[in-house]
């Protein structure tokens, strides 16, 4: 037993037996105690200091996490979001002013590419927020962007000039988007300073308790070890020694069986030690091959390339993503090869130029891989291989924006310059320095602005103004766009604005251009181009003028009308030129027939007006109408020819005549209207009894509308009587009305009405819808021929009319002839030929009406395919007579013979003048001789009175 005992470690029990066992027994389990309470005391203290070091960890950490995570998080979205609004000013900017297509394309899409990454910055920087004012100063900031993208798209693309109130308030919205955005970042960054002095309070209070926690912690450590150190150290030291042979790994000794006591438990604790530690040992290790294979399917798996190369320069590990990489390197793994080749060699392989050094190279295939080697311990190295074509692209991107924006700057129309916030130059383009007519070396990057501004006053631009007041005057470029002009007369644009950095951006543009276009403009808008009278528009106003003094003063005025006679042939025969040369020199004769106090305007192409002041009665009215003949009317010596004019005056009496402008000019143009149909060259004075004709001519007006409503009109046909064949050939359609209360209106009364109030074109339609329609029951030789106004030439569905009358009606063209008068000609040729042409190619006839009554020339019949000549009833009436118009008629019958055209003579009443036009060769003929007009209904009698009695007679 003592042999046991001394093997063990343990004491030798003492002589005294069973009694000194118990005190050793009570000592030990006093030591157990003990050690359990101070085991228990210092766990609860660690337990406890430990919870309220890890509590306040959290709340720190909480508060750095709501500070960098979340704030600076926001402020940063926030701040991206002033970019990203900015960007879209500049883009709109250029936008309106690019002129191409594509740019302006580009543009729209570059906006809408920052409008959607504005949208997404402002969206993270809101969730972000960490206040209440801060997610209300984001939403503030959404309202009014978009508030700013609807005025913005409301804005008219083109140059800014002309619409600088759309301008302004557009400005003013994004003045008040980049107030908003400041706010934001205002409200953020005082949130992240809010929590990060929570942060940092709570941290100085965790310090200070921890420090005091701590050290009494220390004090009651250090005076239970001494306890235990004085109670336990002697009777551990045999279980001691087992600990340190079972520490130094040999987990083979052999553990003293133990008593009840408390060391016996050690011991057979210390034997489940022994054999928990070699079960963790076996335990390490299959975990170690576990988390091997995790490894290599972690290597295998990762978007890195790995390569391992060992000290022989062997490749002995490459993962999935390096032998993507590398073509051949899953060979040169599996053979053990070498990667590097010997000294002085040269790469051969793409793996071996990759991996022979750091840094960046490209794949055959085009992509870049950067290369990262690590040494390790037996002289080999990792590689790892990163694909950084993404990246490199990004950054080729970014760089070419760059030289975008560096071209656009030193290409755009305006100057722009860029000061931080001490007022130091940053950004200066090209335009700049043009527009102040400066070298480029004379304004660079770091001059302050004061010296910019002595730059430009060196250059001679403000002559007579120094630094001090060129600056103050600047300042108001921060609230509305600032004009300046030069010392060489040129006009300059400036308009400022302060950046979120504390400095500004000033552009400017020279609107001098602009500026003499938009005075152009606003004299053009009151006055003539050509003679630069006032116009229609400010005549009224010096009309107005003048009855509001008359009005004060009891005294009147005159209004005159006038109309050039004869201008018209001279516009179209001499040419416009002429014509304007014309229209300046009427201009300045009657400026010099007026006072100064009276006033002249030119109100339509050949007509003027005249105010003339202080007017007590019509004599001296009539006094400056005979000077104005008398002067206008005297020949005129132009730059290539001489012209002599007439004039026709309407004269209306204020305020007798009308007690406004547009009441005065029409009682002026009712009297020029029968001044012109009494006597041309002359003037009439204004009398009630005009307004009631053109009163009667407004009931005819409405009556004609009416009746081409309920298509109330009717047509009446005139036979053709072809001499050849002795046969009526045709009937020409003539247009009646018989109007419910007047009975039968006269053509000559309601078709100049039609043609004046633009019902003709619709009535010509009806006519020859109806014409046709009625002459395709006729027998198949007899043909219509149907009137067509100088008016209905004008308009572009002639040619449709016609051939949408022959197909509904099915009338075949050649048995349709369209008579026009030399008038159409005259007006338009060109468009008249085309529309000739078009007809011919409907197999339509046509056919020169009253030839010799207008602008007869001989151009007309050799240009223009017509297939009749129709002689007009004035040379046939006079046929036979003493001085008769004979020798007309066989010039006209001649000239149609030689040009292989039909030859018709209308108005034939009497026998002899048949006889005559038979003898001369005449073609056809038609007048009362053979019949008056008849309704349709009576057109079957009339040829079976004429072609049936002929037929009999050849039978």
């Amino acid at each position: 037993m003592e042999r046991n005992t001394e093997r063990q470690g343990l004491p030798p029990h003492p002589p005294s037996g069973g009694r000194a066992w118990r005190r050793i027994g009570n000592a030990a389990a006093t030591i157990r105690g003990r050690i359990l309470f101070a085991f228990l005391t210092m766990s609860l203290l660690t337990g406890a200091l430990g919870l309220y070091a890890i509590g306040g960890i959290q709340r720190v950490g909480d508060l750095v996490y709501r500070t960098y995570d979340e704030s600076l998080m926001s402020i940063n979205y926030a701040r991206a979001t002033a970019a990203d609004f900015a960007k879209m000013r500049a883009a709109f900017a250029r936008r309106s002013v690019a002129a191409e297509p594509a740019v302006v394309a580009s543009l729209d899409g570059e906006i809408t590419d920052l409008a959607t990454a504005l949208a997404e910055d402002l969206a993270i920087a809101v969730e972000r927020a960490q206040s209440e004012r801060a997610v209300r100063a984001g939403e503030g900031v959404q309202t009014a962007v978009a508030t700013w993208d609807e005025m913005r798209r409301a804005v008219a693309p083109g140059p800014r000039a002309g619409r600088s109130e759309a301008w302004a308030a557009l400005d003013r919205q994004a003045a008040a988007v980049d107030a908003q955005i400041d706010l934001l970042v205002n409200y953020t960054a005082g949130d992240g300073f809010t929590f990060r002095q929570a942060a940092r309070t709570l941290v100085d209070e965790q310090i200070r308790f921890n420090a005091a926690a701590t050290g009494a912690a220390l004090l009651l450590a250090g005076f239970v070890a001494w306890l235990l150190h004085r109670r336990i150290v002697g009777p551990l030291g045999a279980a001691s020694a087992v600990a340190q042979r079972i520490a130094a790994g040999r987990l083979d000794v052999a553990v003293p069986a133990g008593g009840r006591g408390e060391l016996g438990r050690l011991l057979t604790a210390m034997a489940q030690m022994r054999d928990n530690i070699q079960a963790m040992m076996e335990r390490e290790v299959s975990q170690r091959r576990s988390a091997e294979t995790l490894l290599a399917d972690a290597l295998q798996s990762s978007r890195e390339g790995i390569v391992v190369v060992d000290g022989q320069g062997r490749i002995v590990l490459a993962n999935a993503r390096a032998l993507e990489f590398f073509e051949g390197l899953g060979g040169a793994v599996q053979a053990g090869t070498a990667a590097m080749p010997g000294t002085g060699a040269a790469p051969t392989t793409d793996y071996a130029r990759a991996l022979a050094r750091d840094g960046e190279t490209r794949l055959p295939d085009g992509r870049r891989l950067r290369v990262s080697r690590s040494a390790v311990q037996n002289g080999g190295f990792v590689a790892v291989c990163t694909d950084v074509s993404l990246v490199r692209e990004q950054e080729d991107r970014l760089t070419e924006t760059n030289n975008r924006l560096d071209a656009a700057l030193d290409n755009m129309s305006q100057g722009l310059c860029l000061y931080d916030a001490g007022r130091r130059l940053m950004v200066v383009n090209r335009r700049y320095c043009e527009i102040y007519g400066l070298p480029a070396e004379a304004v660079v990057p770091g001059m302050s602005a004061e010296e910019v501004v002595t730059r430009s006053i060196e250059a001679g631009n403000h002559p007579g103004r120094g630094v001090a007041e060129l600056m103050r005057q600047g300042r108001k470029a921060f609230a509305s766009t600032l004009f300046q002009e030069l010392g060489n007369g040129r006009v300059v644009a400036i308009a400022a604005r302060e950046t979120r950095e504390g400095g500004f951006v000033a552009t400017y543009e020279d609107v001098t251009e602009q500026r003499r276009a938009e005075a152009r403009i606003a004299f053009l808008a009151h006055h003539d181009a050509l003679t630069g009278l006032p116009n229609r528009v400010k005549f009224g106003e010096q009309v107005d003028a003048a009855m509001a003094q008359a009005g004060r003063d009891g005294g009147g005025f005159a209004v005159f009308s006038l109309d050039i006679d004869g201008f018209r042939p001279i516009n179209d025969t001499l040419g416009r030129a002429v014509g304007d040369e014309v229209l300046q020199a009427v201009a300045n004769r009657l400026s010099a027939c007026v006072r100064e106090i009276d006033g002249v305007a030119r109100v339509g192409a050949d007509e003027f007006a005249i105010l003339q002041r202080g007017v007590e009665g019509p004599e001296e009215a009539a006094i400056l109408a005979r000077r104005i003949l008398d002067v206008v009317s005297a020949p005129y010596r132009l730059t290539s020819h001489g012209v002599t004019l007439g004039l026709t005056l309407g004269i209306a009496l204020a305020p007798g005549d009308g007690s406004s402008c547009d009441r005065l000019l029409k009682s002026a143009d009712m009297a020029l209207d029968r001044a012109k149909l009494e006597a041309r060259g002359a003037f009439r004075f204004f009398e009630p009894e005009m307004d009631a004709r053109i009163q009667a001519r407004r009931l005819v007006e409405q009556d004609l509308r009416a009746a081409l409503a309920a298509e109330a009109f009717e047509l009446h046909y005139q036979p053709i009587y072809d001499l050849a064949s002795d046969r009526i050939c045709g009937f020409e359609a003539l247009l009646r009305w018989n109007h419910p209360t007047r009975g039968r209106v006269s053509p000559a009364e309601f078709i100049p009405v039609a043609e004046e109030i633009g019902l003709i074109v619709p009535l010509g339609e009806w006519v020859l819808r109806r014409a046709c329609d009625e002459a395709s029951r006729w027998p198949d030789g007899i043909k219509v021929a149907v009137n067509v106004s100088a008016v209905q030439f004008t308009s572009a569905s002639l040619v449709t009319a016609v051939r949408d009358a022959l197909r509904n009606s099915g009338l075949p063209g050649r048995r349709l002839e369209l008579e026009i008068t030399e008038s159409v000609l005259v007006a338009n040729p060109g468009a008249t030929t085309a529309i000739l042409h078009s007809l011919k190619g409907l197999g339509v006839r046509v056919s020169m009406d009253d030839f010799g009554t207008g602008y007869s020339s001989l151009s007309y019949l050799r240009s223009f395919p017509f297939d009749k000549i129709k002689i007009d009833q004035s040379f046939v009436r006079d046929l036979g007579g003493p001085n008769g118009t004979d020798f007309i008629v066989r010039a006209v019958i001649g000239l149609g013979d030689s040009l292989g055209m039909t030859t018709t003579a209308e108005g034939v009443e009497t026998e002899a003048q048949l006889a005559t036009l038979r003898a001369e060769g005449c073609d056809e003929v038609q007048g009362y001789l053979f019949s008056r007009p008849v309704p349709v209904e009576d057109v079957p009698a009339v040829i079976r009175r004429w072609n049936g009695a002929i037929q009999r007679a050849i039978a």
